[in-house]
């Protein structure tokens, strides 16, 4: 079911993976597609951005409409999502996987990571080394779903490197997004909302795939003294890197596609990814029972 695709308009990219620097099983082929999965839409902000950074690659993105969202699913729940999906996308021949989900980057990796035998990251590891550069005070702020928020995965990992942290859920920013209002009068009451207790910050990290359709908006309310930190730019940096390194670059010329399986409604997906930014491509409707069918072929570590 893989067609042919409109040529990209690039855009621009940046820096570090999940799960630290992802170790090789077998020998991939350099043409073949790249895998990246979210929830649902939301993704499609790192796709755009892998895309970028990666014009002569294929992708095979699926998203889990069906089942988001995933925020304030139990850690375990989420946990089996990304491995059904992984499989899945193993299955459609991927030599690299991008889990462009805050919420099952934080449940799954690095365990999801190791297992896989593809280099795989996450979007969770790049937004704290961003973070951490480009703070010199070190007062970091953390706004995601609550999933990723209740699970301190950012917090963590930022206070570990000394930082000072404050984090906030805002579930209302997905729908605002999804809506098409992220750039209203509505947006901006709610994010004002969210924000209002805030401390002094020098950064804020947007943990959630969808926040970055609301920059304009947070940075209107922050001001320029905090740097908005975006997961998907920093990724697909670090995808280019790592892939460049285990010579997985695609060469130039060759076919380009990018091909999406939706476990929801294809038309839903298709309104809400235009408004995000999701390129043309070819699509497929796969239920979630044939989905968790592929549980009993899941991935195995490999050592």
């Amino acid at each position: 079911m893989y067609g042919p695709e409109q040529p990209d308009e690039p855009q621009k990219a940046a820096p570090r993976g999940a799960g630290g620097a992802p170790a090789m099983v077998g020998t991939p082929s350099a043409s073949s597609p790249i895998g990246v999965f979210d929830s649902g839409v939301g993704g499609l902000t790192v796709l755009k951005e892998l895309r970028a950074a990666l014009p002569n690659e294929s992708f095979v993105y699926l998203g889990d409409t069906a089942r988001l969202p995933y925020g304030p699913k139990p850690a375990e729940m989420v946990r089996g999502f990304a491995t059904e999906i992984s499989t899945t996308l193993l299955q459609r021949g991927v030599k690299a996987v991008v889990v462009a989900c805050n919420t099952a980057s934080a449940a799954a990796l690095p365990e999801l990571a190791d297992a896989l035998p593809v280099p795989t990251w996450g979007v969770v590891e790049p937004g704290v080394a961003v973070a951490l550069d480009t703070a010199p005070g070190g007062r970091i702020g953390v706004l995601g779903t609550v999933g990723t928020v209740k699970s301190r995965v950012y917090q963590s990992k930022l206070e570990r490197a000394g930082a000072t942290t404050w984090a906030q859920a805002c579930p209302l920013f997905v729908p605002i997004v999804e809506e098409g209002v992220s750039d209203t009068a509505i947006a901006r009451l709610v994010a004002d909302h969210y924000l209002k207790d805030r401390p002094a910050l020098d950064a804020i990290i947007l943990g959630c795939t969808h926040y970055p359709a609301l920059k304009s908006v947070l940075a209107d309310i922050l001001g320029p003294q905090v740097m908005l930190v975006d997961s998907a730019v920093s990724v697909a940096a670090v995808v280019r890197r790592d892939l460049s390194r285990l010579e997985l670059l695609a060469a130039a010329g060759g076919p380009k596609t990018v091909h999406y399986i939706v476990t929801g409604d294809i038309p839903t997906f298709m309104h809400v990814g235009e408004m995000l930014g999701g390129p043309k491509g070819t699509y497929e409707h796969l239920s979630v029972g044939e989905l968790a069918a592929t549980r009993p072929l899941s991935v195995e570590a490999r050592h």
